[in-house]
Formats: C-alpha cells, structure tokens, sequence
C-alpha cells in the first residue's frame, strides 16, 4: 500500500541534545497560551508569549493587552493582597471580570476599571477546587473532606468524616469511564452532587518514602483484581436548606456509578450503572431532591465490555432531548434520545469513531463533533442535523483539527497540525466554514536541525486489518546500508501512538534517535485506540496475544527491508509498553537484540480492578488468560538484553511487578539489568527525564551499535 505521508526533515545541520528533547520549549510548535473564549462572547483570550500580558481579541479587531502584570499586580496589593508573579492561570468570571488565585485567596479582578476585590477565601490546604458554573460558589476538598465557599461567608464544611478511608468529593474508581473529578454542580450551582468513596473494605497498599530518615511509610488503598473494590455513592447538597440525600443506587455495593449528569431543570440526575463485570450498562434517572431511583431508560449489554465514558448531552431548548455516546454498533457514535428513554435516531453511522461533541448550534438544531470519518490518523469536525441526521464537514486540510467552540456557537477555534503544518490556529465561522480570523502560524521550529524522513503506512494483522505503522529513518539515509532499528511500543488501550499530526505523532527523542543513526519504528496493534470495538477487543481475556502477533507482524515487515540489520533490533516501551515489550522479549526471544522495558504491569493480578477486570475478567473467572500473561511464567525465555526500570512510589504500576520479575529472574539464574528511580511514581518527569532517556539511550547504544 501506498505511504499515506511523509515529511522529510530541512538540509540543516544542528543535531538534537537529550536535553533539547525534553527540557527546550523553543523546539515545540509556538502556541497560544490559555487560549480560550471570552464568556457570553465571541471574544478570544491568551497570555501573550513575550510578555506578561493577557490579549484579548475578536473576529473583527486585532488582539490587545487588556492585563498588564504591573496593573495586575497594583490591583492586587490595593486589595489587600500580594504582587502577582505573572499572568497565567487568570481565569474568566464573566466577560469583564477575572479570577485571580493567590494561594487559596481569591480575587476578582475588573479588565476595565483595573481594580480588584477579595472574592473567596479558601483553605491554604484546599484541593480539588471546582467551581459552580455562574462562579458564585465554589467546592473544595480538604483531606477525606468536603467543603464550600461562597462570597461573604464563612467556609462550609459538608462532610464531616473521621476515617480517612472514606473520602468524598474526590475522583472515584481510579478515575475509569472517563471520571476526572468527583464533584458536580447543579446548572444553577444551588445543589452540589458529589462521590463519597467507601475504600475501607480495599486492601492497604505500601508505598515507601526513602528520602526520610528513617524511611518512612505510605500506605494507599490499591484494590487488585480479583480483590475487594470500593463502594462508591453519590450525595446531593442542597446550598439552601444545608441538608444532604444520596441517591437510592441500591445493590450490589460493588458497581461503578459513571456520568453523572444533571437534567436542565435540576430535577433529576442521571447516572450510566455499570456492574463490577463491566457488560451490563444501566442509564438511571434519580429524583435529585428526594434521590428516589426513578427509572431505567435503557440498558446495554456486551458479551466483552461496556465502558460509558461520556454524560448526557441535552439539546439546547430541548430539555427533554440528549445526545447520547454508544459503541452498540461497533464504533462510537451518537444517538438522539429523549428522556423517556426513547431512540429518536441514530446521528452518526460507519466504521469509524465519533471522537468528541463539541457543542450545538443555539437553536438546538445541529450538534458538532470531532471524527475519524476521512482516516483513523486524522480529526475534522463535522455538524449533523438532528433532525434528519445529515452530516457535514466543516475542517479543511489532511491533519488533525482540535476544535473549541465559541459560546454563541457562531465561530470556533481549530488548532490544527499535519506533518507538513507545525501548528495554525484559525477562526472559522460556523455556518459558512470560512476563516474568519488566523490567530497564529507557527514556523517551523526544528527547521535548523538535521532530521530524517517520516513516513506513515499501513500493513496487515493476521486477520487482515490494517495496522498504521510510523517509521523515522536516519538523515542522510542510504538504502545500501544497514540500519539498527529501535522499535517504540506502547500497544494498550486508551493510546494511539500514530496520528498524521505534527511529527506523525513522534516526539523528539524519537527524531534524536534517527539522528544517531536508529531507524525508530511504532505500530498501532490492536488493542489500541480510536478503531472501533473490535480492534480494541481482540485483547480480551488475553493481553499480551494480539497485541505481540501484530507487532512481530511489524518486524516482518522491518525484516523484509534491504536497510533493515534484523540482528540488531531493539524495543523499548512504558506501562502497558512496558509489558509488551517484555512481553516481546520473552515470547519471541532472539527476536530483539536488546529491551528497555519501564514501569512494566509483569502480573494482571497486581494491577487495578477496573481497568484489569475490564479486558481480562477476574483471575478467578479467567486462571487461563491471567496464566498466559503473567510474565514470570517466561522469565526462562530470556535471550538478549533486558534492562527493567522502575519508580519506586509508582502508585499505578506498584514496584511489586519489576521486583517479583527479578526475584524470578534470580531464582532461574537469569540475568538482566535494573534501574530504579527513588520517589518517582508511575512516570519520571521534571529534569529527571533526561536521566531517564539517557539512561536507556546509552542502554540502547551499548548493545544496538
């Protein structure tokens, strides 16, 4: 098959430092910081890049500072406060007035009057802060605890709970289905729904903090699959009368309560109840006042998994009518209910995936949303008509397209980049799809660097699907030669590494790599994202089968180029990447010279209930599959070498998996390297990650060259 792109590098001659590749802002695509909408308006703000300046801007006037950080600043201190150290994470109340936070302290601040006033005083220990959407109230979360603030108030405290393993207004189970928060705000902000997550039951977990003298000890509530899981409920604060109901869930304790959505009115909320099975899919409406279960308004059932990770969406002016995400057909789409549980029609329909609803137009007649309807590399938006169901597309140009709507609904912003296009960012005009204002052209920010040809393309599975695969070769590339090739590998859920974005979706340590002479390769198996439910099923009861079947499909591929030294093959791969590649390592030994495997899950058993249970059923329902995928059964395997890196506080991928690998490593007499990272969690970040990546660049180098 044809290369779908491929964007080959300038004649320059400046090569990529590690330090470049993870530290240096300069090399990413220029950008407009906090870019967003003005409410109630079709104005657009940003921090200005070179300044300390907020601009604001419309579709007809160039932008203009409308907050200088001396203004700011003077305000401030007039105010009783302190000086401001810059102007980022200011945040719109309304369309002339700021949030500013000052370590819980906050203020409101006037664009035009350049005056500012105490607003909210919140704990210094506030977490979690949420506000009601008018900005007239705010949630906060103190240890286990729940509370509010309101202006000319004394803070509330709403829960009153002593024992720290029930916490309330926090992101419940393990922020799955799409959770990232645990609060939620009646339209009008007069009610406040929240999670109170009972983890008394779940098991305590050990994390260790060495930089104490002695250490000291940290324990977590980490349910493992097969476990005990926590009992979530959902309380509703009435800000009037101070009184809290929870809504009647009912049994089995064990369930996921998803979605939470409030109706228009505030009457009723509704709530997608999934069982801890994850097949089985209620869509509840509770009386939001008395938290009486009113009905079901349908079900979905899945002989693998259901997993709802998006609300309701009503339809302006409709209060009875919502959008509605489903993969019942195999593809993510929508679908137009209303709230008697009735199927108006099917919106969207074909093999590929809805991937976001941006908004409705303010008569309530289209909704818009983000897809893979041209190629699954790529993202345009599209505006269906809810009556008829009729699609347009409203993005021009071969790329991915981030889309923000404008509060009118009359203009969006798309953030746009393909591999040729670094980033723009344009104002459209709704109805008509035509630019009405260009905000930013980002240069090229690595036209002075010596980089190789990236090309996307497809191959085959197995079973005939295609599988999008991503190779970098060296600049200065000689097709009589032969190349080392580093394979990068992530191949779980939830991730697509391959998108006919800026870069085809690498990232500069990739691009470093080319340079010092790696070809770098990454394919999309199966298993992963943004293909519809069948691709990512195929893992089901299974992890680890498909997912190596299609990468060794792709050092089939590697093995059939003339450039291509099939002796020097290396992998390398984080969590999930990490499990593949020691999955790969030790399922096709001798295959790869080398691994790199960081933060790997080794034993299905040890990690998570939500997400594990979710592709491979319980260890007691599925011994088989949980068997075949635990990697200490094939520790025997190894040939090459493997270097294991892991944090030793990871909360995600406990510390226990890489340590019960090399205790079997040892008790087989096979050896293998190790590395560990003291007081990093799941993911090495900050100034450590160059560490990091020289650590397994020079892993690489030492046994690949």
């Amino acid at each position: 098959m044809a290369f779908l792109a491929s964007f080959t590098g300038t004649a320059q001659e400046k090569l990529l430092t590690m330090e470049d590749a993870f530290l240096n802002p300069s090399l990413s695509p220029a950008n407009l910081r906090q870019l967003t909408w003005v409410p109630g308006t079709n104005d657009y703000s940003y921090v200005s890049n070179t300044n300390d300046q907020l601009l604001r801007g419309s579709v007809k006037d160039a932008p203009r500072a409308v907050v200088t950080l001396i203004d700011l600043s003077a305000a401030l201190e007039k105010a009783g406060g302190n000086k401001a150290t810059g102007v980022n994470g200011l945040e719109w109340l309304n369309s002339s007035e700021l949030l500013v936070n000052q370590r819980g302290s906050l203020y409101r601040y006037n664009v035009q009057n350049k005056a500012a006033q105490p607003f909210y005083k919140l704990d210094a220990a506030a977490e979690n802060v949420d506000f009601a959407p008018n900005k007239q109230r705010v949630a906060y979360t103190k240890a286990q605890n729940l509370f509010i603030s309101q202006p000319g108030a004394e803070n509330k405290q709403i829960t009153q709970e002593t024992n720290p393993a029930i916490v309330n207004g926090q992101a419940a189970h393990r922020s799955e289905f799409g959770i990232t928060k645990g609060t939620f705000w009646s339209p009008s902000g007069n009610s406040l729904a929240y999670s109170r997550m009972d983890q008394s039951m779940v098991t305590d977990y050990p994390l260790v903090d060495v930089s104490t003298v002695p250490a000291t000890l940290n324990n977590i509530k980490y349910p493992m699959a097969g476990g005990k899981s926590h009992h979530v409920t959902i309380g509703v604060y009435n800000v009037a009368s101070g009184k809290t109901i929870f809504l009647k869930t009912g049994e089995p304790a064990e369930q996921y309560l998803t979605n939470l959505t409030w109706s228009p009115d505030e009457r009723s909320i509704y709530l997608a109840v999934v069982n801890r099975a994850q097949n089985h899919m209620w869509l509840n409406q509770y009386d939001a006042a008395t938290g009486a279960f009113v009905k079901t308004l349908f079900e979905e059932k899945n002989n693998k998994w259901i997993e709802p990770e998006r609300g309701l969406y009503f339809v302006p002016g409709k209060p009875d009518q919502f959008v509605w995400f489903s993969e019942r057909d195999g593809f993510d789409h929508l679908y137009l209910y209303n709230t008697n549980g009735q199927l108006i029609r099917q919106l969207t329909k074909g093999e590929w995936i809805v991937k976001n609803l941006v908004g409705f137009d303010k008569n309530g007649r289209e909704a818009y949303f983000t897809s893979t309807a041209e190629s699954p590399l790529e993202r345009h938006l599209y505006a269906v008509e809810l009556s008829t169901g009729r699609i347009g597309r409203l993005t021009q140009g071969s790329g991915v397209h981030n889309i923000s709507f404008s509060p009118t609904g009359q203009y969006f912003i798309d953030n746009y980049s393909s591999p040729a296009t670094p980033r723009t960012i344009r104002i459209l005009d709704t109805d008509a799809g035509k630019v009405a204002r260009t905000l930013l052209t980002a240069p090229n920010p690595l036209q002075d660097y010596k980089l190789g040809e990236t090309t996307l393309f497809p191959i085959k599975a197995e079973d005939g699907t295609d599988l999008f695969c991503r190779m970098i070769t060296p600049p200065n590339f000689d097709e009589k030669k032969k190349y080392s090739v580093v394979v990068y590998v992530y191949g779980g859920p939830h991730a697509q590494m391959i998108t006919n974005s800026w870069l085809g979706g690498s990232n500069l340590w990739m691009q470093l790599m080319a340079q010092k002479g790696y070809i770098v390769f990454t394919l999309d198996n199966r298993g992963s994202a943004d293909r519809g439910r069948a691709f990512e099923q195929a893992i089901f009861r299974q992890a680890g089968v498909a997912e190596v079947s299609d990468q060794m499909k792709g050092v089939e591929h590697l093995k059939s180029l003339p450039y291509v030294d099939v002796n020097r093959l290396g992998v390398h791969g984080w969590s999930y990447g990490g499990f593949m590649t020691t999955s790969l390592m030790l399922k096709e030994p001798g295959v790869f010279k080398v691994g790199v495997a960081g933060g790997p899950v080794i034993d299905w058993r040890l990690y998570e209930v939500m997400y594990t249970e979710r592709y491979m059923d319980t260890p007691q329902e599925n011994p088989q599959g949980y068997e075949q995928a635990n990697l200490l059964n094939h520790v025997k395997n190894l040939k090459g070498k493997l270097l294991m890196i892991h944090g030793t506080v990871d909360d995600v991928v406990v510390w226990q998996h890489s340590q019960a690998f090399l205790k079997k490593a040892v008790d087989e007499g096979v050896l293998l390297d190790y590395f560990v990272y003291p007081g990093h969690p799941h993911n090495v970040g900050g100034k450590d990650r160059v560490h990091l990546y020289k650590k397994v660049t020079e892993y690489l180098d030492e046994h690949l060259k």
